[in-house]
């Protein structure tokens, strides 16, 4: 799984007919702290996920495994809204 945050939307006029009615996010990935990483995906969105909002995406078969998501062509689904993360970073 990944950490992201949707940063907003994808609009493609012209696409596959099983991704009709679907609705495309433009998603960071992020650290558990919540900093920007490098790159972005566009992602299904199973969840209802908003602006902003820190969010889990599953990449390759899991994507397809996502509600809504059988035998359509993705490979990254948002299926889950972040409440937190915890990092338990002590070494002892």
């Amino acid at each position: 799984m990944i950490l992201g945050r949707m940063l907003g939307t994808v609009v493609a006029t012209r696409k596959d007919e099983r991704l009709l009615g679907k609705k495309l996010l433009l998603v960071r990935q992020v650290s558990p702290e919540g900093a920007d990483e490098p790159g972005y995906l566009v992602a299904i969105d199973t969840v209802g996920a908003g602006y902003k909002e820190t969010v889990l995406v599953v990449t390759g078969s899991s994507a397809r495994m996502a509600s809504g998501c059988k035998d359509c062509p993705v490979d990254a689904a948002i299926v889950g809204i972040v409440d937190t993360v915890q990092v338990d970073d002590s070494t002892s």
